[in-house]
């Protein structure tokens, strides 16, 4: 098989990777056609130069496979959106160093675009998407992080590096593509520091994308049809995958991204002034076990407790007794679009029990309970109902508008987005605090003794 048949099986691979990741159904064939489409692509690109470098590409593979696959079997669910962050900023590094070891006095000026674009934008992505680990991870502050004249920084950084690019791009010097990486990396902070809260999923999204231009740009410079194939598509479907995410907010991405800059704050509540209603597992199990209808929304708890499977036998004993049970399911719910899909899909949740806002929304006055497991920021009427709130304008489920809440939390500590939830505080309210897989199975024999 010739070198070009080869990459186009590989990309065909990744292009039908993509289309089956569409659909829940076909989503696990997808990923490992995916998965022997790098392969390929992989061994492809050993074997073809192998005769000058077959040591240096064996080593990477090697060291690739060491480092990668213990990490990806080691990663919780809840830890699933750090690791992509990770592995797309060492893309973006992988690209830019490749530019950087290519580039060479005199080339063509399409080569030095090219080299400009995939230096430059691969440095952004790589510290970019350390910065948003670094907030997923808690490392640092999740809040957005305005810096002194930060606008102005910024606009400055921004300004240096297409300087440095069009210098790059007239001389073609070397010292100057590294003051451009250096620009770079500056400017990737500087993009992803005011992103704070429920938005850094989306940076992460955007920066996929920037990776995916990155490694096409790259593959113009090595002139690898699959890299500019491969490159494109992460770049392309990266800015979709944004797209949605930024619809599903309710705001404009520039909001999203640079929102921090014109942000007022907004009032806080005197917490010493505010009571919340606490009840007991038997409590809540009388209300659960008595309710004609029920809609479940879970969130990040969910995920960090691993309390799918006990959510699902709570349900299916529901079930047992007449009970209509759903579950509500937000586009960004978790740290990353379909967190609670995957992670409810794990525990044999059937995929027709999982409604979006739109489907249940509409009844939800008519709902007996809603039953919030680990969400906070979803269920935020601040989203709907404060003009002020850093959320406002995000689509929420409006359980409060049940005729009755039950929250289950550890403790009274904010969502992601950092800001308070009225929803705590409503009248409607029941708390429950607890580990919510630890809550969730003391609920299941609660209700069986009913």
């Amino acid at each position: 098989m010739s070198v070009q048949l080869a990459y186009l099986v590989a990309a065909l691979c990744f292009l039908l990777a993509l289309k089956g990741l569409s659909t829940p159904r076909f989503a696990r064939a997808g990923n490992l056609l995916g998965a022997a489409g790098m392969a390929l692509a992989v061994v492809t690109a050993f074997l073809h130069g192998a005769v000058h470098n077959g040591l240096w590409i064996l080593l990477a593979i090697v060291l690739g496979t060491v480092v990668g696959v213990p990490a990806a079997r080691s990663v919780k669910m809840t830890a699933i959106p750090q690791m992509v962050a990770l592995f797309n900023g060492v893309g973006g590094a992988a690209a830019a160093l490749v530019a950087l070891a290519e580039f060479h006095d005199g080339g063509e000026l399409l080569f030095r675009v090219a080299t400009v674009l995939t230096v430059l934008i691969g440095a952004v992505s790589f510290s970019g998407s350390l910065v948003t680990f670094a907030k997923l991870q808690e490392i640092m502050t999740t809040r957005p992080v305005v810096l002194p004249a930060g606008r102005v920084l910024s606009i400055g950084i921004v300004v240096v590096s297409l300087g440095l690019a069009v210098a790059v791009l007239a001389t073609s010097s070397t010292a100057l593509l590294v003051a451009l990486t250096v620009a770079g990396l500056l400017l990737g902070i500087a993009f992803v520091l005011p992103v704070g809260g429920a938005d850094v999923p989306i940076a992460i999204s955007l920066l996929n994308a920037f990776t995916g231009l990155a490694v096409a740009a790259s593959g113009y410079v090595l002139a690898n049809t699959l890299l500019i194939v491969a490159g494109t598509l992460v770049g392309a479907s990266g800015t979709l995958l944004t797209r949605m995410m930024a619809q599903a907010m309710g705001r404009p991405l520039a909001n999203i991204l640079f929102g921090a800059f014109t942000a007022t704050v907004a009032q806080a509540h005197s917490e010493e002034q505010r009571t919340v209603r606490s009840g007991t597992v038997e409590d809540v199990a009388i209300l659960l076990g008595y309710a004609h209808s029920i809609v479940i929304v879970p969130g990040y708890g969910l995920a960090v407790a691993q309390a799918q499977h006990a959510a699902r036998e709570l349900v299916s004993l529901l079930e047992g007794r007449g009970i209509t049970v759903s579950y509500g399911i937000h586009p960004v719910a978790g740290r990353m679009p379909g967190h609670m899909n995957v992670l409810l899909a794990e525990a044999d949740v059937p995929y027709e029990q999982l409604k979006e806002l739109d489907d249940v929304n509409p009844g939800m006055t008519s709902m007996d309970v809603a039953l919030v497991v680990g969400a906070n920021d979803v269920v935020n009427p601040g989203a709907r109902d404060e003009p002020a709130s850093p959320i406002y304008g995000m689509p929420i489920f409006d359980v409060d508008r049940a005729r009755a809440v039950v929250f289950m939390k550890r403790s009274m500590r904010p969502g992601f987005a950092g800001i308070d939830n009225e929803l705590l505080y409503n009248t409607k309210t029941t708390m429950l605090f607890g580990d919510a897989k630890d809550s969730l199975t003391k609920l299941l024999a609660a209700v069986k003794q009913l």
